[in-house]
């Protein structure tokens, strides 16, 4: 990635990513004890129209909410954004123990598959090695917000515990006390 400081906040460019591991078992690597990773590789023109227009949330960009797409003209370089969503956050944290194969983007790809667009971000709060477990402990942050509507407690505990079980069954990690909902 390409990190480019513009009005005292980083832009990340040239972003990349770890394919799922299901498209690659589906193009014939399967995980026979080897492991196999490939990378997508994207220009970040979506983060350059965030600068250039003043647009807070990447989501936006695929949104097919009219309060959103009609303050944009074709050749209209001037518009800059007008926030719409009034909306609170909530946030959840989660934190665990991570096996030895373990990579951010799983965890990162698998938020987004449970919360879809209700996920505004996902950032690593702490992370720190034990040295008598001999294993890593990540906490993360997940910031759920909906553009149009309030978000429930009981809807976000909902997704929030999907994703604490997918932690557990999917990515094979630990839960740590106190990462309940």
């Amino acid at each position: 990635e390409l990190n480019v400081h513009h009005n005292d906040k980083e832009l990340e460019l040239l972003g990349s990513g770890i394919l799922k591991r299901e498209i690659m078992k589906n193009c014939g690597y399967s995980d026979n004890g080897e492991t196999h990773l490939a990378w997508a590789f994207g220009i970040g023109l979506e983060r350059i129209a965030m600068k250039f227009f003043e647009v807070p949330d990447i989501r936006l960009f695929w949104s097919e909410d009219p309060r959103f797409i009609q303050q944009f003209e074709q050749n209209g370089i001037e518009t800059r954004f007008e926030p719409y969503s009034k909306f609170p956050p909530c946030y959840k944290d989660i934190s665990f123990w991570v096996p030895e194969k373990y990579h951010d983007n799983d965890f990162y790809e698998m938020v987004r598959e449970v919360g879809g667009d209700l996920v505004e971000s996902v950032e690593v709060v702490d992370q720190f090695y034990h040295p008598k477990k001999k294993c890593t402990s990540m906490c993360y942050r997940i910031n759920y917000r909906c553009m149009d509507r309030n978000l429930t407690n009981a809807e976000i505990n909902e997704l929030q515990e999907e994703v604490i079980e997918q932690v557990v069954n999917k990515l094979g990690c630990e839960l740590r006390d106190g990462s309940k909902v």
